[in-house]
């Protein structure tokens, strides 16, 4: 039961009561993620104009990742019976479901839902081969250097 999702809908739930610009989280979120990129490949999901200023960030960091969308014919697989909404719905596509559960979460501040993007860097977290590149062997940091040039293009 991923009950890490449910913790992560919290913090964007918490962290929108902020009201700040843009909203991105990174996160293990989905084996799916692996499933569909490997190991080495972070899935980014959310609003297209954030998903792809943060694919860009990590091209310009060196990291590899890949937009992925958030099909709405998906999200009905969230519904339920007996609550607002399941934390887990179709197994097919499950990173693009999970994505779909997350934006649930994100808050609306005049009128519009804050601007979002997540990270899923389930795969490219931990390698359990061979160092290559600057990725060390098990933790290897990933996301760093995408957040940290995300925050220096929303700088400029």
């Amino acid at each position: 039961m991923p009950r890490g999702r449910l913790v992560l809908a919290d913090g964007l739930w918490a962290a929108g009561q902020e009201q700040p610009d843009t909203l991105v989280d990174i996160a293990t979120l989905t084996g799916a993620q692996m499933a569909a990129l490997g190991v080495r490949t972070a899935g980014i999901m959310g609003d297209d104009e954030v998903r792809d200023r943060v694919v860009s960030a990590a091209t310009t960091a060196g990291e590899p990742a890949w937009p992925m969308p958030l099909p709405e014919h998906l999200r009905p697989s969230l519904d339920s019976f007996v609550a607002d909404l399941k934390n887990m719905g179709d197994k097919h596509g499950g990173m693009l479901v999970a994505g779909l559960f997350l934006r649930e979460f994100v808050p609306e501040h005049r009128g519009r839902r804050v601007p979002w993007a997540h990270i899923d860097i389930a795969g490219p977290s931990f390698n359990e081969s061979q160092p290559w590149g600057y990725t060390p062997k098990e933790g290897t940091g990933f996301g760093v250097r995408t957040m940290l040039a995300l925050v220096a293009d929303h700088a400029k």
